[in-house]
């Protein structure tokens, strides 16, 4: 019996399309896809992403929160639980997978493949993208459900300073999960959160809090986040000095993740 040819010998051999690299921007949406489903099914993330701000919704709408009350009550919870969504996914969800990613070897092996590295990175922005869509979309529905009626204008308003936020935390979190252990960044990001939903200006005014947080927390990137999101949704007006607070800090941050991000321990 003859052996059938494999295609790789002889000098004019073809190596036939199975082995042909698929174009990188296809790469890329295919890895984008598998990460974000996988954040979708992963019951954890879940309850950060969507279970935990949607129960922060509902107790905003009851105004058992200092500072969310009156006509715009609503308006002002919304803003808050969208900033909280970006935090969970783009910082939170993201630093932990990435950092375990890195502790078990995952990302050098993708980084070796012809994804290669910056396709990794720009798999993962995307797949925050798609997750934070689809959270928006839940949260929006429950908001209309508790009686929110969205303004057009400043959703549209909106949608670029969330995109900005998701990039800026996203930033962070490679920054924590490539320069620290696994298990430290779990215990750092899962802090963070706790420590953003009481103190960091996302879910609540700063102002609230005291004069200390009144003029700390609107210089820090959470708390630029929830400001420029409640002036939006608020009053259709896109704050200058909380943009380029939250622009200025996803600079500092992308430039320090490039510079110490460990693809292995």
């Amino acid at each position: 019996m003859t052996a059938p040819a494999t295609g790789t010998s002889g000098a004019g051999a073809d190596p036939g399309p199975a082995t042909a690299a698929a174009p990188p921007a296809r790469r890329v949406l295919s890895q984008a896809w598998f990460e974000a489903m996988t954040m979708l099914r992963n019951g954890e993330q879940l309850l950060v992403a969507i279970v935990l701000p949607a129960l922060m919704l509902l107790a905003l709408s009851r105004g058992v929160i200092p500072g969310i009350e009156g006509p715009q009550a609503l308006e002002l919870s919304m803003a808050g639980v969208f900033g909280l969504a970006v935090i969970s996914t783009a910082f939170t969800g993201q630093a932990i997978s990435t950092g375990f990613d890195r502790r078990y070897g995952v990302l050098r092996l993708l980084g070796t493949t012809p994804l290669g590295r910056g396709g990794l990175l720009g798999a993962k922005a995307l797949a925050v993208l798609v997750v934070l869509a689809v959270q928006l979309v839940v949260l929006g529905a429950l908001g209309m459900v508790l009686g929110w009626q969205p303004h057009p204008g400043r959703l549209l308003l909106a949608v670029p300073l969330l995109v900005v936020g998701a990039w800026v935390f996203v930033a962070l979190a490679l920054l924590l999960a490539g320069t620290v252990r696994a298990e430290a960044v779990l215990a750092v990001a899962n802090l963070l959160w706790v420590l953003v939903l009481g103190a960091g200006g996302i879910v609540v005014p700063p102002e609230v809090l005291g004069p200390w947080a009144a003029t700390v927390v609107p210089v820090l990137p959470f708390g630029a986040l929830g400001e420029a999101l409640r002036s939006v949704m608020v009053t259709g007006a896109v704050p200058a000095v909380p943009v380029i607070v939250l622009v200025a800090w996803g600079v500092v941050f992308a430039f320090l993740a490039s510079r110490f991000f460990r693809w292995s321990d």
